[in-house]
């Protein structure tokens, strides 16, 4: 039996005080042996339980999201070799203006990334530029799925900035073949609520062969292949619109009703081909804005009440029935407790999380570690059944934090966010024993580490797949005038291959 660990308190970087210390040391000595197993007793109970709201209808999802239990854990494993060495770098392109750059992809042949005015694929080993799609104006907005055959779907700015019009509006959708280098197809549509104005997408997604695009004047789906126009959301008198949508192994949309000062959020599970609501969610009162976890099983996040107050986007959880919209679980998930984050205002952008087995796994907020100096985390899970946390962790080790960024059918992929001396790593972790597995270790040379920890965890891309790491920018600025000096990358990879 795996002992129920319950998260310590405190915010990022924050510490135990003496007092909390004694107590959870009395805590934990209090140990019942049950059946040759180990369970560790709180004063308090248990925690799962209390932090809980159980409903009387009683993945990251998406790709490798789901359950694939069976499988005997996922398809990344451990080389003979686990210390990695740099693949290749790519600077910062140079813009005046804070850029956009949000969207990587990795295919069989290439690592494409989002750049200033086009989409490049590059070589997966030297970093060469292999092929440039080319946009009328700046990406705005990138699906994070891809079908099987390299496609996925991208919002972009209608021109480029003018003396007439600094800030041309982000009113195009169209769908990239990365196998290709291909732009498919792009279009701008209109809607009730925009009249003869193109509509202005803030986010968009895709779901099989379904491209949905939404944002605050309206939305609308494509066909992946081809552009087809499949549906748009219909127009009611109040005042409803699509905010935005969730992709992945199925469709779910947050739709907003009523007025400013008195909103309605509803969460759907979509037909992709039709639009048509399969099943709806009335999120509780004080929800203004919610986020789209998982769309298979139906996970949901959202600040309620604006009690986070850490800017993370997320107070609770809720575990959906995505075919009948009843509420399995709310999961309440203390700010101060955990560390995962959801965009403020977008439907699909909540990242350090991740969903499978019936689980959602959490990293706890930084503390105090073990050793002498440095703060560590652990990696947690909720069932989304029971709403309860799970029995086990896995631990960063000290002056390592670790952030779950998918999953490898029944595993967690998870970055280790490094010390200042140290390079980062990679690790599977069984996603029933909590188990942990290098796959990853990078070099710790300053000149490497340098470039590795230039990024910020919460605003940057991670993508592990088959023994390369590659971390990049969602966002570009003009250089400072500080003079320092430093280098500015894009991309940065490391392969053990």
């Amino acid at each position: 039996m795996q002992p129920q660990y319950v998260p310590p308190q405190g915010g990022s970087g924050g510490r135990f005080t003496t007092q909390m210390k004694i107590i959870v040391a009395a805590a934990v000595a209090v140990v019942l042996i049950v059946g040759g197993g180990v369970i560790y007793a709180t004063g308090s109970g248990d925690d799962g339980g209390k932090e809980t709201e159980a409903s009387s209808a009683g993945p990251t999802g998406g790709e490798g999201g789901e359950d694939e239990g069976g499988k005997g854990g996922g398809s990344e494993k451990a080389p003979a070799d686990t210390k990695s060495k740099v693949g290749f770098q790519l600077p910062q392109p140079e813009v005046t203006d804070t850029t956009t750059v949000d969207g990587s992809w990795v295919t069989d042949k290439a690592y494409v990334k989002t750049g200033v005015y086009e989409i490049t694929g590059y070589d997966l080993a030297k970093g060469t530029k292999l092929w440039s799609i080319p946009l009328k104006g700046q990406l705005c907005a990138a699906s994070r799925h891809m079908s099987k055959d390299f496609r996925t779907a991208i919002a972009f700015e209608d021109a480029k900035p003018s003396a007439q019009d600094k800030y041309p509006s982000c009113t195009q959708v169209g769908a990239l073949d990365l196998a290709t280098g291909k732009l498919m197809w792009s279009k701008s549509v209109t809607s009730a609520a925009s009249g003869d104005e193109p509509v202005r997408f803030g986010e968009v997604t895709l779901s099989g062969t379904t491209v949905a695009a939404g944002g605050t004047g309206g939305g609308a789906a494509f066909n992946l292949a081809d552009g087809a126009e499949l549906w748009k959301p219909k127009a009611d008198t109040n005042g409803c619109y699509d905010m935005g949508y969730g992709g992945g192994e199925a469709l779910a949309v947050v739709r907003k009703c009523g007025t400013y000062d008195d909103p309605q959020l509803t969460v759907q599970s979509l037909n992709p081909t039709t639009g048509a609501p399969l099943s709806s969610y009335d999120m509780p009162a004080g929800v203004e804005f919610a986020s789209i976890v998982s769309t298979k099983p139906l996970v949901v996040a959202a600040d309620v009440g604006d009690t986070a107050g850490d800017g993370s986007g997320i107070s609770d959880f809720f575990s959906i029935d995505a075919a009948n919209g009843k509420l399995i679980v709310r999961i309440s998930a203390d700010a101060e407790k955990y560390g995962a984050r959801c965009g403020s205002t977008e439907v699909e952008t909540c990242q350090s999380l991740a969903v499978g087995n019936n689980r959602l796994y959490l990293p706890t907020e930084e503390h105090e570690g073990g050793g002498e100096y440095g703060d560590t985390n652990e990696i947690v899970a909720f069932d989304l059944t029971t709403g309860k946390l799970v029995g086990g962790r896995a631990d960063a080790g000290d002056r390592y934090t670790l952030r779950p960024l998918r999953m490898d059918g029944t595993d967690v992929i998870a970055y280790k966010e490094p010390p200042y001396d140290k390079g980062g790593q990679i690790v599977s972790i069984d996603g029933s024993t909590f188990e942990e597995t290098v796959l990853m270790e990078n070099p710790d040379e300053k000149a490497v580490r340098d470039a590795e920890t230039s990024f910020s965890g919460d605003y940057a891309e991670y993508i592990y797949e088959k023994g390369r790491l590659f971390i990049s920018e969602k966002m570009v600025s003009k250089p400072s005038k500080s003079g320092l000096g430093d280098k500015r990358y894009l991309v940065v990879s490391f392969t053990t291959g």
